[in-house]
């Protein structure tokens, strides 16, 4: 069950929202963009002193999805972000088999582009599992910190929440992605590979905190615009319990 606070009470829970649809869309779009698009690539900058940084690329845009995750809880409340949840995993999953579908069905003579479609979508095993593994962990663990911590502080100081709950989450998924998809292959000395870990986890960070003034516009907008404040007292965190 989940609790309603003052002053944003309503006399009786809407049975839907006006929102949560196109919220769950855009979490569900920008999560598979940037899977297709800036998962595998690896990147650099230089910084002063350090040199040359590795880092992936997927890390521009990918926290906005975290970002979004944050306000499902935050609005909505763990259950119904959980839905949003296991709906993007099964959009990876439906995706990753597409994706081997259309690169296994065999080219029409004279198609030039088999050997593009292979380089942009014919990830191996290891990155697909990945991928789906470090997204379905790193997002509940996402949203259950964020959940527990707004009971905790009462609703107040959400920026405390939105950027505890991303160190957890963010961490969580890049400590299982990139080892799991690249540790032992030619291109991903291990060096590198733990330095574009953590460079992921304190990009994607950084990126929750600088989008903080963001994140207060949208929740309040959204809180203002449903009507309600959800409290997750009495709520099941299993990611498997029925929402």
């Amino acid at each position: 069950m989940e609790k309603t606070r003052e002053p944003l009470q309503t006399s009786s829970a809407p049975v839907s929202f006006r929102n949560y649809d196109l919220v769950m869309a855009a979490f569900v779009a920008i999560l598979l963009l940037s899977n297709v698009i800036g998962a595998s690539k690896r990147s650099f900058v230089d910084l002063p002193w350090l040199g040359e940084w590795s880092f992936g690329a997927g890390v521009l845009f990918f926290p906005i999805s975290y970002v979004i995750g944050d306000v499902l809880t935050e609005v909505y409340g763990y259950a119904r972000a959980r839905r949003v949840i296991w709906t993007g995993f099964a959009a990876l999953a439906f995706m990753a088999f597409m994706s081997w579908v259309v690169v296994s069905l065999p080219p029409a003579e004279g198609w030039p582009f088999q050997s593009d479609y292979e380089n942009v979508f014919g990830n191996s095993w290891r990155i697909v599992l990945a991928s789906i593994t470090a997204f379905w962990a790193g997002e509940f663990a996402n949203s259950y910190v964020l959940a527990r911590m707004k009971v905790w502080t009462r609703g107040r100081m959400l920026w405390s929440r939105t950027i505890g709950s991303t160190v957890v989450g963010q961490g969580l998924d890049s400590l299982i992605f990139y080892p799991l998809a690249f540790w032992g292959l030619a291109g991903w000395p291990p060096e590198q590979l733990w330095q574009v870990v953590l460079s992921q986890w304190f990009i994607k960070t950084m990126w929750e905190a600088l989008l903080t003034p963001v994140t207060y516009l949208v929740v309040g907008t959204l809180k203002r615009s449903e009507g309600v404040d959800l409290y997750d007292t009495d709520t099941d965190f299993s990611p498997f319990a029925r929402s």
